[in-house]
């Protein structure tokens, strides 16, 4: 790879000729199956070199962070040129080449890493994710909201020097209450609050590790399925938004084959993100989405608009990546998209157009496209049937900002009944 990355045989001589020159093809073999770019590895080469005569590294060393900002500070020191290198010459490139150091000695397994204490009841956590996994069949994405609800309940307890075994009911509504009373929540998210506790209380009543009892006792804040109305944009929005992708760039053409999945189906965004090339069956133009939620399969037509931005985004953008999946970052390190990052995208082409207030995730769009399917006139049924609901109550909030159902319901023969 060096012959690859220099071009004077002096310079190729120099890292070849340099210790660990293995360890340091590794690293930089890893970075360029990830995407890392030629420019970025020859940064990466030269600065490994660098850095095994400065901290004198031999095979199986090990580096603490300390010792290695230590070095790196020595090394910025102004007029000194060891090892004929340009040293970093600001505390940002510093902090760069601290970065990318911690990286490559992680990745060899040589850096020491200060220990990290373990969090209070992470045994009784860790077995309750194995259950809601297991036994229970819930999404990824439910169990980490699961999750960060009862770190948040377990934090409250360690901060009141409460252990599970000794926690009464009145402490599981101090908790509630405490969480309400910042202002921050709405009542439906008290609810899901009060139910993720619920929930595990149950659980370790079953292995005694909780007084008895508790779990039935709870009265979590009513929740009125249908007291809001579902936050989605208008079709005017939804048009505006897609023209931020009429564009060449290699971004807008992959962001415009994700939004018009999200605004053509309604899915959610682990449901694009999940999705496999060989979910795309071109011959019968039809599209296989694996619903997050309830782990079914449901097989939805392909349209031709949808079609087309994504065999655009195939052919012209998506990196040529080994793993089936469709959705990949643009830049180095190239890897699946995360949520974090189609969050990032939606919310920011929804600021260009004006668009900073209110739920502007992709859930958003989930809404907007079930809005419109229900001013085109379908069902409920059918409606839920297409956006993979499991319940009809799922459904059922949509009804009430669709007038026209409204007046079909005002309209109904009582037959003598009023």
């Amino acid at each position: 790879m060096f012959e690859e990355l220099f071009t004077t045989p002096s310079a190729i001589e120099k890292h070849q000729a340099a210790p660990l020159a293995e360890r340091r093809l590794s690293y930089l073999d890893h970075l360029a199956r990830s995407g890392t770019s030629w420019r970025v590895l020859r940064l990466v080469a030269i600065e490994q070199t660098r850095l095994v005569h400065l901290l004198d590294l031999k095979e199986g060393d090990t580096v603490s962070i300390p010792q290695l900002e230590a070095a790196i500070a020595e090394w910025s020191r102004p007029g000194d040129h060891r090892f004929h290198r340009t040293v970093p010459t600001s505390p940002a490139s510093a902090r760069r080449v601290v970065r990318g150091a911690i990286r490559w000695l992680r990745f060899l397994g040589w850096l020491e890493e200060p220990s990290v204490a373990q969090p209070p009841h992470r045994v009784e956590l860790d077995s309750y994710e194995a259950w809601l996994r297991k036994e229970r069949g819930l999404s990824e994405q439910t169990i980490r909201s699961y999750r960060v609800a009862l770190d948040e309940f377990f934090d409250w307890l360690d901060a009141n020097d409460l252990p599970l075994s000794s926690v009464t009911l009145t402490d599981v509504d101090a908790v509630i209450v405490a969480k309400n009373a910042t202002g921050r929540y709405s009542r439906r998210s008290i609810g899901r609050y009060a139910g993720s506790i619920r929930t595990f209380l149950r659980f370790a009543e079953d292995r005694g590790w909780c007084r008895p009892g508790m779990a039935a006792a709870m009265i979590p804040p009513r929740v009125y399925p249908t007291d809001t109305v579902p936050a989605g944009l208008s079709r005017e929005d939804v048009e505006r938004l897609l023209a931020t992708t009429e564009g060449e760039r290699t971004v807008d053409k992959r962001d415009r084959a994700i939004l018009m999945l999200l605004v053509a189906y309604g899915l959610r965004s682990g449901e694009v993100r999940g999705l496999q090339l060989d979910d795309l069956d071109w011959e019968n133009e039809t599209l296989r989405v694996r619903r997050s939620k309830s782990g079914r399969a449901h097989l939805l037509p392909l349209s031709r608009g949808v079609g087309q931005a994504i065999l655009r985004y195939i052919l012209e953008v998506r990196p040529p990546r080994p793993e089936r999946t469709l959705f990949f970052t643009l830049f180095a390190p190239i890897r699946p998209l995360s949520r974090g990052a189609m969050t990032a995208m939606v919310r920011n082409r929804l600021r260009r157009i004006g668009i900073v207030d209110g739920p502007r995730g992709p859930h958003a769009l989930r809404h907007a496209a079930a809005r419109h399917l229900l001013d085109r006139g379908l069902s409920m049924k059918e409606i839920g049937d297409f956006l993979g609901h499991r319940s009809p109550s799922a459904t059922a909030v949509y009804a009430k900002v669709d007038l026209n159902a409204l007046r079909e319901v005002a309209d109904f023969d009582l037959e003598g009944l009023a």
